[in-house]
This record gives structure tokens, sequence and C-alpha cells, in this order.
């Protein structure tokens, strides 16, 4: 299976996963537990997608920035690490579905995410 490229630019694609944070959230307070580290990553990934699109680098890119944008956090942040790994799946999965991508288009849309 080959990865077709994607023509999407990084500022629009963080938009779109910005939109799916709605559903992770309504997901989020529906659990019976404490999701106070769940709350920690959302808002983690929030700001990394926030920057991505403020700096919008070329699709091709975007691997080295993520990582540029980790190396400016200092070598203690871990959850940024992660997140930005779990943002470059996120890309590469677009670039591999196009339900996925398909979705994002459409604004993410999701039970979860109404009030």
């Amino acid at each position: 299976m080959s990865i077709r490229q994607i023509t999407l630019r990084p500022a629009e694609f963080a938009r779109q996963l910005l939109s799916s944070i709605d559903a992770s959230e309504g997901r989020r307070r529906k659990r019976k537990r404490d999701t106070t580290a769940d709350a920690i990553g959302l808002e983690i990934k929030r700001d990394l997608l926030e920057a991505l699109g403020a700096e919008d680098p070329e699709p091709e890119q975007i691997e080295e920035w993520l990582l540029e944008y980790c190396l400016r956090s200092g070598p203690g942040d871990g959850g940024q690490r992660a997140m930005a790994l779990n943002v470059l799946d996120e890309w590469h999965l677009a670039a591999a579905s196009p339900e996925f991508s398909g979705w994002l288009q459409e604004g993410a849309p999701s039970e979860d995410s109404q009030g």
C-alpha cells in the first residue's frame, strides 16, 4: 500500500484536528474516573495544533517542524513529544485513508462532541 501525497496545508490539517478535539472532550467529560490527565494531554495537543496552524510549514516539512517544536520545548517534555508523534501519525493516516481525511474535512462529526 502506498501513501498518497497530501495536498492539504498543515494549517488546514491542524484546524481540522482541532475540531476533532471536541469529540475527545465530550468523551472525557462522560467518564466516571478522574480525567485530569486526559485534559492535560488534550491541552498539550491543542497548543501544538495551534502552533502548527500559525506557522504552517510546507507539507513535506511537517515532520521536521514537529521535531523542532519539541526541541524548543526542552528535553523534559515527554508529553509534547508524544502528542507530536500522535499528530504525525494522524497526518500519515490522512494521506493513506480517504475516509479519515474526509471525516476531518467534514468537521470531525461525532455524537460525543454534541453538548
